[in-house]
């Protein structure tokens, strides 16, 4: 601003005002203006700075009125004066001046600027107005209206929702306040008691009305579709419950745990009669033997030499459960065999036929099954084939090869009774040795003399420890006389000469026996007959041969002195 102008300023009168052809005319000359001076009622005139479109002033980095004390904010400490009055630079009495270069701008003196910011000059219009700011954002406020609140915060945050959602309101708090919807409207509710099934609830319902299944889209479709296999399904398991339900029950009981159980392992030759099968594995081979087992798999097996003896075990396992719900110390009949598997079929069914508990398989497909027999806790081995039988006794099992009798004889079904010779079998063939290598009168003399000395075991001692400790669990319930298990001691010796030293064992080891038979020598099969045992355990086999005649099932157990001599 020019010197010469400040002085016309000062002789004006005070509070008059620039007209409004000299202010087009200044605007017209300062083009490039880059300030804006402000009027008061004095003489003086305050510079504005250049502001922009927002309102915001825009500092020029040249000018030193941007430097000026006159631009900064006013104090909060500093009192306002209403005489002063401070416009919109937009506002028509405002005076625009601009200086062209940064040379020309001079800035007033010292003491004219304390007057013009003196408390006395300053006057703040409260009615200035800043139009150029933009817009302040909505807040955003997630709480659900309430339309009982009329706050003015409420209605400020009313007015900001989508008039959409405003009108849904409006709509639903209309309906909610008319007339009969007071109350929340209820419901009949069925009770848990008048429940129905989905086929007892669609006949009450009209099906009168016909599906178009042109019109029906592939989803409907696959639906109904659905919806008519579930009908199906239930109407199918619905009809086999009711096949169920008239089926009287049949449960099978559980086998015991082998940790318990007296483990009988039975082969399928000993348990089954296959002496046609056997010969056509003989004479045509395997191939031949599988084609045939496979083509008869449906045909059953007739009973073999162990058949009744397994049977008669069963028995005591019933009567056992009888009186003792939960008793483990019961029999368990492995079947092992060295058929291969696609015999498995045909054993199985023959087995179910019979009404056998035998839960337990063991095909070994050609090789020898003895090597399972100590991992199947094996108590007593039965087999048809007496190799396997001396392999199991050399590995310390209680083994014997079974033999039909040659006639048919009637048993006993609520008893097992199990007949024992002595010597190689239920004791040491000590005695047999001196018998064999001295004759019998060194025999008597030792036997004599060493009456007090117990025996040494034989292979079926533990076997009959086994029974003994089952006849017990009847004695304990006053079931002696009606124990469904007796045993039976048929032995060659002579009670008066080498009797004595016998029992005199048994006594020494705990064991009962319920009837001991000394023949001295004679033939033991017209004394089997009449006990009809379902198995009968010797060393000898003119004794099994003799015994086998008259009908008796009869066990080999290939073990002393007496397999030399034979």
């Amino acid at each position: 601003m020019s010197q010469p102008s400040l002085k016309q300023k000062k002789k004006n009168e005070p509070g008059m005002k620039y007209s409004k052809e000299s202010l087009d005319a200044e605007k017209r000359k300062d083009s490039d203006k880059s300030g804006a001076r402000l009027s008061t009622q004095g003489s003086q005139e305050l510079t504005v700075p250049k502001t922009d479109s927002g309102g915001y002033p825009v500092r020029n980095q040249w000018s030193r009125t941007s430097q000026s004390p006159l631009t900064r904010a006013p104090s909060v400490d500093e009192p306002r004066s209403r005489n002063t009055v401070v416009k919109a630079p937009n506002s028509s009495s405002t005076s625009l001046t601009s200086s062209a270069s940064p040379s020309q701008h001079e800035s007033p003196p010292l003491q004219e600027l304390e007057k013009l910011v003196s408390p006395q000059n300053t006057q703040i219009q409260p009615t200035a107005v800043v139009e150029s700011l933009p817009p302040t954002p909505p807040e955003l406020d997630s709480r659900r209206y309430d339309p009982s609140d009329s706050s003015p915060h409420n209605l400020t945050r009313e007015l900001r929702q989508d008039p959409r959602d405003l009108q849904l309101r409006d709509y639903a708090h209309s309906c909610d306040s008319q007339e009969g919807i007071s109350k929340t409207r209820e419901y009949p509710r069925t009770p848990p008691t008048e429940w129905k099934s989905y086929d007892q609830r669609r006949l009450q319902y009209s099906t009168s009305v016909k599906v178009d299944h042109d019109c029906m889209s592939e989803v409907q479709q696959w639906q109904r579709q659905q919806q008519e296999e579930d009908e199906v399904d239930e109407a199918y398991w619905s009809s086999v419950s009711m096949l169920y339900e008239k089926i009287p029950s049949c449960a099978r009981p559980r086998p015991p745990k082998p940790k318990h159980a007296i483990t009988i392992a039975v082969s399928s030759r000993a348990l089954f009669n296959m002496v046609d099968d056997r010969k056509i594995y003989e004479d045509e081979g395997l191939e031949k033997y599988m084609e045939y087992q496979l083509t008869n798999e449906n045909v059953i097996l007739t009973p073999g030499p162990a058949f009744r003896f397994v049977k008669a075990l069963q028995h005591v396992n019933s009567r056992l459960r009888e009186l003792y719900p939960e008793e483990q110390d019961l029999f368990d009949i492995v079947l092992m065999t060295n058929n291969h598997a696609q015999v498995g079929v045909r054993l199985i069914n023959s087995v179910n036929h019979y009404g056998l508990l035998i839960d337990r398989f063991c095909l070994t497909g050609g090789k020898s099954p003895i090597g399972y027999l100590k991992a199947y806790l094996t108590n007593l081995y039965l087999s048809a084939d007496s190799e396997k039988v001396q392999e199991a006794i050399k590995e310390g099992i209680a083994s014997a090869t079974m033999f039909a009798g040659a006639k048919d004889m009637a048993y006993c079904d609520k008893q097992l009774r199990v007949a024992f010779d002595g010597d190689a079998v239920l004791f040491s063939d000590e005695s047999e040795h001196i018998a064999k290598e001295h004759g019998l009168d060194k025999f008597f003399q030792h036997e004599t003399l060493f009456e007090n000395k117990p025996l040494a075991q034989g292979p079926l001692k533990g076997f009959l420890e086994d029974l003994g400790k089952l006849q017990k669990k009847f004695y304990a319930k006053d079931e002696r006389l009606l124990c469904p298990l007796r045993t039976y001691l048929v032995t060659a010796r002579s009670a008066a000469s080498s009797g004595a030293r016998v029992l005199k064992t048994l006594r020494r080891w705990g064991l009962e026996i319920d009837e001991a038979l000394f023949l001295a020598g004679a033939p033991k099969g017209p004394i089997l007959v009449k006990i009809r045992p379902h198995i009968f355990f010797d060393d000898q086999m003119f004794h099994i041969e003799s015994a086998q005649k008259f009908g008796t099932t009869t066990a080999h157990v290939p073990y002393g002195i007496a397999q030399k001599h034979t």
